[in-house]
């Protein structure tokens, strides 16, 4: 059932990437006719802007096909990364303040931490 769910999430994520892929491709284009037509009345400074922000959609559907062919894996590798920082620094948090914790707080904190170790041996 989790992995139906990953499998879901997934893809709407990959919908939002294609989505967002669209979107900033449409935008270059219209950019790019503009720049074309109306070079000739536009400041030099307001040229350049264009071509910066040409070039940072460029990189960034560059990143995004990728992302949607190969997948993510440095998300996930920063996902795992983040998840383990969080599961130690808990865990040191409850170790050290579980006398002063209420039972529904440290009951809710120990969920948390039996969640993220879940996490953690999924990835590997």
């Amino acid at each position: 059932m989790d992995q139906g769910r990953s499998q879901d999430n997934k893809g709407l994520e990959n919908e939002r990437r294609i989505n967002h892929l669209v979107n900033l491709v449409e935008r270059s284009t219209r950019t790019e006719r503009h720049l074309e037509e109306h070079s000739d009345i536009s400041s030099s400074e307001n040229i350049e802007h264009a071509k910066q922000v040409q070039r940072e959609r460029k990189d960034q559907i560059e990143n995004l096909k990728n992302i949607i062919a190969y997948g993510d894996n440095n998300s996930k590798e920063k996902h795992m990364k983040n998840t383990e920082k969080r599961f130690l620094y808990a865990e040191g948090y409850l170790n050290n303040n579980a006398h002063r914790m209420d039972n529904e707080t440290f009951k809710n904190a120990k969920e948390k931490q039996e969640h993220r170790k879940e996490q953690l041996d999924s990835y590997r």
